[in-house]
């Protein structure tokens, strides 16, 4: 059997961590976007063997458990301990690892989907799975449940699936643009003493966005929870100003990646695009995915 789930990527705009001893109490509050590109991820269950076997590949290039250890747990918690064959998950990304694209999370995410379209379970144990794992191993606190829900997304009751409470803003045809520049750990940012100062931001910014709930609030907010937090900074900043001066409503920074994201009309793209390039800069122009995320036997 072949199965293939596809899970949006997510930006976060701002946010604020809320850390508990049960991983499915933990999460985060704040607002973000899902990507019509993302990560998609193929299993193959296969039986035969005098074994259980599971495999992981990123990009088509094989990793081993230290390199992929929340997949592997997701896995590994929803293969039945009994079945005896070869199951492998092929995990393929549209955007780099480490950037803020929530890559983590869809891989968890697709895994545990896809595994437990195979071998027996629901959308909301998976999802649990997967949360769970991302927690325990530090890859994201807010990336699963913003996932679920697709679109663009507020969190306003952290926790995991089931726990937690995620609302969606209404929408135009917006397109998101994206400029990957760099890696940004997750894990020292929440290490560190800025974190003090994004919990009041980033609760700030989302009490003000519920007052007034719209995409361009949004934008507006993320770019002072940035700015408010030092996290938008330096030279990044300074490209942020340039890409202003030819978009209607503010960019931003990826939540937690060394980018920025802007919610672009129509008109805009062109201009958008053409000073990138004369920048040589990368970036990329997606829609916006809503509602869940895909997944279902795949017959290529």
């Amino acid at each position: 059997m072949l199965v293939r789930a596809f899970i949006p990527a997510h930006i976060t705009a701002f946010f604020v961590p809320v850390f508990h001893d049960d991983p499915l109490r933990a999460g985060s509050l704040g607002a973000g976007v899902n990507l019509s590109k993302g990560t998609t991820v193929f299993a193959s269950i296969e039986t035969g063997t005098l074994e259980r076997h599971i495999h992981v590949a990123f990009n088509g290039e094989p990793v081993k458990k230290d390199k992929a250890v929340i997949t592997y747990s997701v896995a590994d918690e929803l293969v039945p301990e009994d079945f005896l064959g070869e199951v492998e998950i092929w995990q393929y990304f549209d955007f780099p690892n480490g950037h803020g694209f929530g890559n983590s999370a869809g891989g968890a995410l697709g895994t545990a989907l896809a595994l437990s379209y195979a071998f027996g379970g629901t959308w909301l144990k998976a999802a649990r799975v997967a949360h769970r794992h991302e927690v325990l191993n530090r890859g994201g606190l807010g990336d699963v449940v913003a996932q679920l829900a697709g679109g663009i997304e507020l969190r306003i009751k952290a926790g995991g699936p089931g726990y937690g409470v995620v609302d969606n803003l209404f929408f135009e045809d917006y397109k998101v643009l994206v400029v990957p520049l760099g890696r940004l750990s997750t894990r020292e940012v929440l290490d560190g003493d800025v974190v003090k100062v994004i919990e009041r931001e980033g609760r700030e910014a989302l009490e003000k966005l519920l007052r007034e709930p719209s995409p361009e609030r949004m934008m507006v907010l993320a770019r002072e929870f940035a700015e408010k937090t030092g996290l938008l900074s330096g030279e990044l900043l300074e490209l942020a100003r340039e890409l202003d001066k030819v978009i209607s409503t503010p960019s931003s920074m990826i939540m937690l990646g060394r980018g920025l994201f802007a919610l672009l009309r129509e008109g805009e793209v062109k201009n958008a695009i053409t000073l990138l390039s004369d920048l040589n800069l990368p970036y990329d122009v997606t829609g916006i995915h809503e509602g869940r995320p895909k997944v279902g036997r795949w017959v290529s």
